[in-house]
Parts: structure tokens; sequence; C-alpha cells
């Protein structure tokens, strides 16, 4: 009886304990509630920090000519984008193709203009593709003013309802 009797003194001490903890502080990654890892390796040496955006979300597809399905959801999301209040969302484009010739190309197949599409530069595409995770496949991210993922695997349904949301 007494060690029953201490148990639940311990776990109830414990509940006490660990519900009186302070905030959690965000941490960088690539799940929605993660501060998005910076993106430094655009060709030009842009920069893309997604802090400070004045209210507005970013949207971040990657995608890479030689991958059907990614390439695809670039094509429809920078359409969906363009049906969008231009103060809401800003989008990038990024391409992970290694012939800047190919990722031309396939802008001018796909009817898409050039300003929101990016090339990485192929000496740092091993960065990006490390942070965002890359190698497992291509994605979407949909981030907010403070910098933090809202949405991943954003689709243009999925931007729509998220937009909705807000």
């Amino acid at each position: 009886m007494r060690v029953r009797t201490y148990v639940l003194i311990v776990l109830v001490g414990l509940l006490f304990m660990s519900s009186g903890s302070k905030e959690s502080i965000l941490t960088e990654g690539i799940n929605p509630g993660d501060i998005a890892p910076r993106i430094e390796s655009l060709e030009n040496g842009r920069v893309v920090d997604f802090r400070n955006q004045e209210g507005r979300y970013t949207l971040v597809n990657f995608w890479a000519a030689y991958d059907a399905e990614s390439r695809a959801r670039n094509v429809r999301l920078m359409h969906a984008i363009n049906c969008l209040d231009s103060n809401q969302v800003e989008a990038y484009s990024i391409s992970l193709d290694t012939k800047r010739s190919i990722f031309h190309e396939t802008l001018k197949c796909d009817r898409l203009d050039g300003a929101a599409h990016f090339l990485v530069e192929a000496d740092k595409q091993v960065t990006l593709r490390k942070a965002y995770k890359l190698d497992r496949g291509f994605n979407s991210y949909l981030i907010d003013d403070k910098g933090v993922i809202v949405a991943s695997d954003v689709t243009p349904e999925k931007l729509a309802e998220v937009l909705r949301k807000i």
C-alpha cells in the first residue's frame, strides 16, 4: 500500500513539474511549426530569409525538370499564386536542375515567367538538399512572416484552404 502511495505522489509531482515549464523555443526544421532553414544558394547570390515579410506568407516549392511530379506541381502552384492577391503570398520556385539551359527551356515549355523561379548553383545543392531533406523527394512549404512553416507538401487546393483559415 505504501509503494502505491509513493508512486502516486511521484507521478502527481512529475505532472505538476511538466505543466509548469516555460514556452518551448522553436527549432529549425522542415515540419510545420519549425523555423524554415534560410536559403543562401540561389543564383546571383540571392538569399531567401523568411522573416520580416511584412505580414506576407512565402511559398517555397522545390522541383526539377527530371521529376515529372514536382514539375507538374510547380506549374499548378505558380498558376494558383497568380490568381491570389500579390500582397498575401510571395512565391519562390526553386529548381535543382544541374544545367541552366534545361532550367530555362523547362520554364519556356511550361509557360512560366522567370520572376519567381530560381536555379540553385550546382556546388550549393548538397547543402540545400540536406537542410530541406530533399533526397526523400521534392516538397513545398508555406512559411509565415516570422519564418515558421505553416504547411508542408502544399498543393494549390491546400494553399487556398490554409489562406482561408488565416
